[in-house]
This record gives C-alpha cells, sequence and structure tokens, in this order.
C-alpha cells in the first residue's frame, strides 16, 4: 500500500525560500569582499529638505510636559504649548532639543500650536547653512 501525503502551504512556502536563503549568503560574501579591495569614491548626497510652509515656524523642543504635549520655543519669539496630532502620534518620537516645525492654532496662535514635523540631523545642518536657523544657533 503506498501512501501519498499531500504538502502543507508552509512546506510549499518555506522550501524554496530556504534554497534562496543559502544561495544568496555566498552571494552576499563576494559582493563584500569586492567593496573591501575597490572602494567606491564618496559621492555628494542631495537631500531635500522640508521647509515651513504658510502659517508654520520652526522651533526647538525645550521641555517634554506629557500626555504628547511640550513647550515649543519657536523662531517668531514665542513659547508655544504644543500637542502631536493623533495621525503622528505614533510615527514622532521627540526629545528636548529636537527641531521640528510648527502649526499654531487658528484661536489661539500665541500660546497652543501642533508639531508636525521632526528634522533630522542632517536637515538641521542643511537649515543651518541657508540660514533657516541662524537666530537659534546662538541660543543653544
Amino acid at each position: 500500500m503506498i501512501l501519498f501525503f499531500k504538502k502543507t502551504k508552509t512546506q510549499r512556502i518555506f522550501k524554496p525560500l530556504l534554497i534562496l536563503i543559502i544561495m544568496g549568503f555566498n552571494q552576499r560574501k563576494f559582493k563584500d569582499s569586492r567593496k573591501k579591495n575597490n572602494p567606491v569614491p564618496e559621492q555628494h548626497v542631495f537631500t531635500r529638505v522640508r521647509t515651513p510652509r504658510q502659517g508654520e515656524v520652526l522651533g526647538i523642543i525645550e521641555q517634554r510636559v506629557g500626555a504628547n504635549r511640550m513647550i515649543v520655543k519657536c523662531l517668531d519669539g514665542k513659547q508655544r504649548n504644543c500637542r502631536i496630532p493623533g495621525s503622528l502620534r505614533r510615527g514622532l518620537w521627540i526629545r528636548p532639543g529636537d527641531t521640528v516645525i510648527v502649526k499654531p492654532w487658528e484661536f489661539d496662535a500665541g500660546t497652543r500650536g501642533d508639531v508636525i514635523f521632526k528634522y533630522t540631523p542632517a536637515a538641521i545642518e542643511w537649515l543651518q547653512r541657508k540660514g533657516f536657523l541662524k537666530e537659534v544657533s546662538g541660543e543653544f
């Protein structure tokens, strides 16, 4: 009596994957050895940096207050109590000293706002070179 076992879905998927992974390790090892022997000259990296649009202000986080709120020192000379909107809450990890874009609220623009974007260190250097953060660089 001959028994035929039907392959399960996971066996059909993982066996070819295992073969590809094993083949991939050999190729990666070979590629890395080429990079070490023939280093590629550094190239200039062009970055796109988001600048504040109409009604938005650059600011630096001074203090976390709690419950997704923080005190931000803005470039227009005002200190705002800002929050992170719900759509960005899990995506933005913010600490004191970070440079951000703040959108002031319509009805209480002088004291409140929303943090809508956080800059990377490379973008902050670009902003300083272009003169966007000239006022703040002396303070911090």
